[in-house]
């Protein structure tokens, strides 16, 4: 009885922190369903109407192929990231070298490198590439700037696998890479789940690599095709949250399938024994 009454102000913050945290996605679906005249008459009224024409309005100013822009590039990425992560981290935390640890901080100093910097680099590199302005442009950026903390997850993950395991590969005859594909690849499952969703979630939102290396609305990604519902006067409110309720759903499917692997993953490097 002192323990679930000692659990009441830990319960009292959780529900807290649901409103906190769901309030905002309620009221932009709230507002998704209104229409503007109902909006400005009441913009704080939840749910007070069910108007499905905001969401068939978006659709017809071209969000579906800001969305498909935009999930090609973060899939492609995010795969890219995964592999390239996985390859590059099984030798820094499995193997024993001169530059071992030189390398591991090399990587992760990239988190530590301010996007903003290279901006102008990049621009002048794929225009001289030839890729402004196509998908292409934005596939680099966004591998790169998301390496170092994917390394770091993985890097800290596999230092956790037994050692055992890895010498009981090497007597059955495997080399290095049937340990890795056989023996790490598959114990690595929750680490790349959590690399899949933060990098998902950062590429799905990202918008100054786009707002620089993208100028056509054929390869618009969806954060930069949101602008279409802001004009020069006036922002269209019910059709900009229809547009951003259509968006979170991508991130909102993954989440919800995988977060008990993202948690396992998180936690899996975070003790040391």
């Amino acid at each position: 009885m002192t323990i679930r009454f000692k659990k009441i102000p830990l319960y009292v913050l959780a529900v807290l922190l649901l409103i906190f945290t769901g309030f905002p996605f309620l009221y932009m679906i709230s507002t998704a369903l209104k229409s503007r005249s109902e909006f400005f008459e009441k913009p704080f009224a939840m749910f007070s109407s069910f108007n499905l024409e905001n969401f068939q309005s978006v659709f017809e100013m071209g969000l579906t192929r800001y969305f498909l822009n935009s999930a090609l590039v973060s899939i492609v990425a995010v795969f890219a990231v995964m592999i390239i992560a996985s390859l590059a981290s099984y030798p820094l935390s499995r193997m024993k070298f001169k530059m071992n640890k030189v390398l591991f901080l090399l990587f992760i100093s990239g988190m530590m490198l301010p996007i903003h910097a290279t901006l102008i680099p990049i621009f002048k590199l794929s225009q001289s590439m030839g890729i402004f302005d196509t998908l292409w442009a934005l596939l680099g950026p966004y591998i790169a700037f998301s390496l170092p903390i994917s390394i770091f997850i993985l890097t800290q993950f596999m230092q956790e696998i037994p050692k055992s395991l890895e010498e009981a590969a090497k007597i059955d005859g495997c080399n290095h890479f049937g340990i890795f594909w056989r023996v790490i690849l598959p114990m690595l499952t929750p680490a790349l789940m959590t690399v899949l969703i933060y990098n998902f979630i950062h590429l799905w939102n990202e918008f100054i690599f786009a707002l620089v290396l993208i100028s056509s609305p054929e390869s618009m990604t969806l954060p930069l095709g949101l602008q279409d519902f802001k004009g020069e006067f006036s922002v269209n409110i019910p059709g900009l949250m229809a547009a951003l309720t259509v968006a979170s759903l991508p991130i909102l499917v993954v989440y919800l399938f995988s977060q008990e692997k993202v948690v396992k993953g998180l936690a899996g490097g975070a003790v040391k024994e």
